[in-house]
């Protein structure tokens, strides 16, 4: 089946047949990464000391306005391969001893993703899907015994801030039933005697500034659902980019007072697993370079 022929892969379901022309994640049926590397960056679980095998994806079926990896989300910077070439990018990454291979914004890819993991034989770490939390049920069955870990954003609880800076309305709702997908796939979190994920699903919030109170109810919906199946990562990391001038009340910096009023509140509800930053998170988040590195290029760049 081709499942790009009329692309309903994510919750947008926008019906392009991305063989003739971009779907709403602005990308066609070929497929399109912009680095590949191990990520020291990601939560002590991911990363350890080693680092996490991550792959970023050109292209974003969410497009957040506050997105800081906003270059390869609108699909401006990406090199073409193929499905072979992202199985040996997979093998590379675990010669290099990468924890995980940490698929990073994977929705609009799944098929190239499918076979790509079919064909990369001899690997044996676990699979990672990295994700803005914005997911098709349909298409998350068709990862199931694929993945070993997810890793979802929880973006917003209340559908007018999803439709602000996501333009997905729906974004609440959806997220719920993926999530609820992601954990009936993976069960509770494992990790090994390192203390390195090996599976389960581990859920990110991002705080915004002037949103404390979304914040506040997406950890209690994630706690009162889920309890201790799930791990979550509560990050002060956010930064303002140049599109959110246009959105005065998160064109700057959480603040400590804000962020730590979320962590008390998570706290004080009973939230023991969990990983939270402490202060600078926000200066020294890494964004990586999006120059191809680790990505074989077959015949040239996106052009946009």
């Amino acid at each position: 089946m081709n499942y790009y022929k009329k692309c309903v892969l994510c919750p947008r379901k926008c019906g392009v047949d991305r063989s003739t022309a971009a779907g709403y994640c602005g990308m066609s049926d070929k497929l399109y990464a912009a680095r590949a590397s191990l990520h020291m960056w990601e939560e002590p679980c991911i990363s350890g000391g080693s680092g996490s095998g991550t792959v970023f994806f050109t292209g974003c079926g969410l497009g957040c306005v506050y997105c800081q990896n906003g270059e390869i989300a609108k699909g401006r910077i990406g090199f073409e391969i193929t499905a072979d070439r992202l199985a040996e990018i997979f093998l590379e990454q675990q010669e290099r001893g990468a924890n995980n291979i940490n698929l990073v914004t994977p929705t609009h890819y799944v098929p190239h993703i499918i076979e790509a993991l079919d064909k990369a034989r001899g690997l044996n770490i676990p699979i990672l899907y990295n994700c803005g939390g914005y997911e098709s049920v349909e298409t998350l069955k068709m990862l199931d015994g694929y993945i070993d870990i997810y890793m979802p954003d929880f973006k917003y609880i209340a559908g007018a801030a999803a439709k602000r800076y996501s333009n997905a309305a729906d974004y609440p709702e959806t997220a719920m039933a993926a999530l609820a997908e992601m954990v009936r796939q993976t069960g509770k979190c494992v990790f090994g005697a390192d203390g390195i994920m090996r599976s389960g699903t581990l859920v990110r919030h991002l705080v915004l500034p002037s949103h404390i109170e979304n914040s506040k109810k997406a950890v209690e919906y994630l706690y009162k659902t889920y309890g201790n199946d799930i791990y979550m990562s509560i990050m002060s990391q956010y930064t303002p980019m140049e599109r959110v001038k246009a959105y005065p009340e998160i064109n700057r910096r959480v603040t400590r007072e804000e962020y730590d009023e979320v962590i008390d509140f998570a706290a004080d509800i009973g939230v023991e697993n969990a990983f939270v930053q402490e202060g600078g998170a926000a200066e020294e988040s890494f964004i990586p370079i999006f120059d191809g590195e680790g990505i074989l290029v077959m015949d040239k760049p996106v052009e946009k």
